[in-house]
């Protein structure tokens, strides 16, 4: 019989958190016990929906999770987990993984890690210093073709990489999926953390960090640099930006990421795209295309190839989390805790460039002094 895991949720802050939810629960040996959220600074104005209180009521409705806590310290303090999603704001990442790591729990959150290195950092600290493990899940690593092109590149399919091209889809910003009634207006959205800066909004750590951590994985080593701009060009509700470009210099190749809020149609795939000495490939919603014959003009692709099936009880971010925990072998390489922290590494690059108007060293945890 499959050992029983029992569950709890603290932060509700990132959507992304029902479809985490989701995920576990689907499994069969999964047991709710509890959910919290982080007090926001500034009130929630709305109950709408990828608002924080539709999404406990979602967990204690739709999901049937029996408990609701006012605070999180609480409910850590009179509860038994043995894993726990936490979806807070980027910027409050660090003190509740501490929290959780300190009561010898298992943890996965969603990306960023963080909103800084420093606090990526704080969070390895304290999964290390209490021998807990924590995933930092990417909404990519389950997209078939994304796995595809490493592999095509791995094999050498289009020789050596020497830059990795990201741009995010179609968004008009995290909030503004909800239609007719349930749409968000502005002053709705400028009362939440998404739009605050310093809480780790904008679209920088928001989109730009899927470049970051396909690129530190597609290119196979770590960046050295980076220079970065960003606006908000027309989400002056708040003050975070809705758009941000961040170009990462590795020792033998170049990233470019683009993240933006502000696009109704993308136009093109979003990738990620992938030039290499003999040869590019682009991701999109179908599988990888290959263009290996020279030309300077749009043709045809010499090569679509399918994702691949994901692996058999390793297909969702839940069936991947307690096969780790109960194998010991590795999780995905995206997952996993120091590429993380290498993926934060470049953001925190760009944040800082983005402010001195010059490039910045990536730093490592030997330089991180914050």
């Amino acid at each position: 019989m499959a050992k029983s895991y029992r569950l709890g949720i603290i932060g509700v802050s990132h959507m992304h958190v029902n479809s985490l939810i989701d995920d576990f629960a689907a499994l069969p040996n999964v047991e709710w016990v509890a959910c919290a959220d982080t007090v926001p600074v500034v009130p929630t104005t709305t109950l709408k929906p990828a608002s924080r209180p539709s999404s406990i009521r979602r967990a204690l409705e739709h999901t049937g999770v029996p408990k609701v806590y006012e605070d999180y310290h609480e409910m850590l303090d009179r509860e038994a987990f043995d894993i726990i999603i936490f979806c807070p704001e980027n910027a409050r990442h660090g003190e509740v993984a501490e929290a959780i790591a300190s009561k010898g729990i298992h943890m996965v959150t969603e990306k960023p890690m963080a909103a800084s290195l420093p606090e990526a950092l704080r969070m390895m600290r304290a999964v290390q210093a209490n021998n807990v493990e924590l995933m930092v899940n990417w909404p990519t690593t389950w997209h078939a073709p994304v796995r595809k092109m490493k592999d095509l590149i791995d094999e050498g399919m289009i020789g050596d990489v020497w830059e990795i091209k990201w741009r995010n889809g179609a968004s008009m910003g995290p909030l503004s999926y909800s239609k007719g009634e349930d749409a968000w207006n502005d002053v709705e959205k400028g009362a939440e953390w998404w739009h605050q800066s310093a809480l780790g909004g904008g679209v920088l750590l928001d989109y730009c960090s899927y470049g970051a951590c396909l690129a530190r994985w597609m290119i196979g080593e770590p960046a050295v640099a980076a220079m970065a701009m960003k606006a908000n060009i027309t989400s002056r509700y708040g003050d975070a930006e809705d758009n941000a470009i961040v170009t990462v210099r590795f020792p033998k190749a170049l990233a470019i990421l683009e993240g933006t809020w502000t696009t109704p149609n993308a136009g093109i795939p979003t990738g990620p795209i992938a030039y290499g000495t003999r040869g590019t490939m682009v991701v999109d919603r179908t599988g990888v295309k290959v263009f290996t014959s020279p030309s300077y003009y749009g043709t045809e692709p010499d090569l679509v190839a399918e994702g691949d099936p994901l692996p058999e009880g390793r297909a969702t971010l839940a069936e991947e989390f307690i096969h780790h925990l109960e194998t010991g072998e590795p999780l995905h390489p995206t997952l996993q805790l120091q590429h993380n922290i290498e993926a934060m590494a470049i953001l925190d690059a760009g944040i800082r460039s983005a402010a001195s108007g010059k490039m910045e060293l990536v730093n490592t945890p030997t330089w991180c002094i914050g």
